[in-house]
């Protein structure tokens, strides 16, 4: 398995257990009502298990199984899948903070911060698909 599918499962495990914690103690608060600031949280706890998690688990996945470029077992230039783990998490992070800030410093400053992370998602996107074409279309033809 190379490296980097170890990096992004292991951040995608990673984020999982943050998003389930942050899940669970909103569920709490919901009962009980002991801290009603915890739902400024339910943004990050959204991002974190949809694209903290199940994307970045697909696509560790997918860089880790999808067919080689030759029986040497090579996977091509990581370099763009470098680049989609980076940003990928970047934009997780961008998402998850922006609603607590925002709700906590009571300032509108922050609205730059979604829209980072949608060009950060975009640029995951095309990064993943550059590295992934060309072992997918070797394999077919």
């Amino acid at each position: 398995m190379p490296r980097v599918s170890l990096f992004f499962i292991r951040s995608a495990l990673l984020q999982f257990g943050i998003g389930a914690t942050i899940g669970g103690l909103l569920l709490i608060e919901k009962g009980f009502s002991f801290w009603p600031a915890i739902w400024a949280w339910r943004p990050a706890h959204i991002q974190m298990l949809l694209l903290g998690w199940i994307v970045q688990f697909a696509c560790g996945t997918a860089i880790w199984i999808l067919p080689r470029l030759n029986a040497a077992g090579d996977r091509g230039d990581l370099r763009p899948v470098w680049l989609a783990y980076v940003v990928l998490n970047s934009g997780v992070l961008l998402v998850s903070l922006h609603a607590p800030l925002r709700a906590f410093t009571l300032d509108a400053w922050l609205g730059w911060m979604p829209l980072l992370a949608v060009f950060c998602y975009a640029l995951a996107i095309g990064a993943i698909a550059l590295h992934a074409w060309r072992r997918v279309v070797a394999f077919g033809a």
